[in-house]
């Protein structure tokens, strides 16, 4: 699956930086870069969605998923953390306390 190689090779650049990666960059700059990222992705999917075009929203949902699963790395948790957190809500309704 896509998401587990992307993973491993975001682990690998934590782990073992390279000098010409963006990982590697991102992830030195530490995690408000990273949410700085993941907040102009997110206004770019906005905009996109709004302009209606199926291919760019692609793209910017791509953008978006990968600057998010670097987030994830940051604090220990992979995908399959937001899966199995999606399979528990799932078939819910919400309630109110």
């Amino acid at each position: 699956m896509i998401l587990d190689d992307l993973r491993s090779v975001i682990l690998d650049r934590k782990l073992h930086p390279r000098e010409h990666s963006y990982v590697s960059s991102l992830l030195a700059k530490g995690g408000d870069e990273i949410l700085k990222k993941i907040g102009e992705e997110a206004i770019e999917v906005i905009v996109a969605s709004k302009g209606g075009n199926k291919e760019q929203i692609v793209h910017e949902l791509a953008d978006l998923w990968f600057h998010c699963m670097v987030l994830m790395s940051e604090h220990g948790l992979s995908h399959e953390d937001i899966f199995r957190e999606l399979e528990k809500r799932f078939g819910k309704t919400g309630k109110t306390q």
